[in-house]
């Protein structure tokens, strides 16, 4: 460790690679709006943020755990379907608040598939001027993965050729007795209940 009357220990959240500053503070300075998406291990969050002095007033929010609670969603909150529905939720509730133009904040981007998944949700859900680049989404194969159609392809694969593999890996929605190989119908049922209940 280095020593010396001049050495600075960083900011902790730049320690541990959660903030970068530099970038952070030319969000701030264009005065506008943030449109704010992190994920965990088990979770979407996107937001609408505005920053102050006194700090970040969170405007519009959703929470990947909302489609549980709200929309009664079955199957896993930290997967790219549910991302995609988080991203949708908040971009409905942003279009019924009339606002008009945010800018992107992806922060130190992890989980990359389902933090596109969840601006691709917010985009499709509001007509908000989002600056971004369409080479964002190169390559990342989305479309065939937001309603989730690759694990009701998976399930019915495994269901048909690794009877205990498939109990094994979807062991917790045999459990709750949610069939995997709906969660495409599951997915556009919820998709239409959440544009028409705000």
């Amino acid at each position: 460790m280095a020593l010396g009357p001049r050495y600075r220990i960083t900011i902790r959240r730049r320690r541990e690679g959660k903030t970068n500053y530099r970038k952070r503070l030319k969000l701030i300075l264009s005065g506008k709006l943030r449109l704010v998406i992190r994920t965990t291990l088990k979770s979407t969050i996107v937001q609408i943020v505005d920053s102050h002095l006194k700090g970040d007033k969170i405007i519009i929010q959703a929470h990947s755990s909302h489609l549980k609670k709200n929309f009664n969603w079955k199957y896993n909150t930290g997967n790219m379907p549910s991302a995609y529905l988080t991203g949708y939720l908040c971009g409905i509730k942003a279009r019924k608040s009339d606002i008009k133009e945010c800018i992107l904040d992806l922060g130190v981007c992890i989980h990359k598939n389902r933090v596109l998944s969840a601006f691709r949700g917010f985009l499709d859900a509001s007509n908000i001027n989002v600056p971004y680049d369409e080479k964002f989404f190169e390559k990342s194969h989305l479309e065939d993965r937001i309603t989730g159609v690759h694990i009701k392809n998976y399930a019915e694969y495994l269901k048909k050729n690794n009877k205990e593999k498939y109990e094994k890996i979807f062991s917790e929605y045999i459990k709750n007795k949610v069939d995997p190989t709906k969660i495409v119908d599951d997915f556009n049922s919820i998709k239409t209940k959440i544009a028409k209940s705000i």
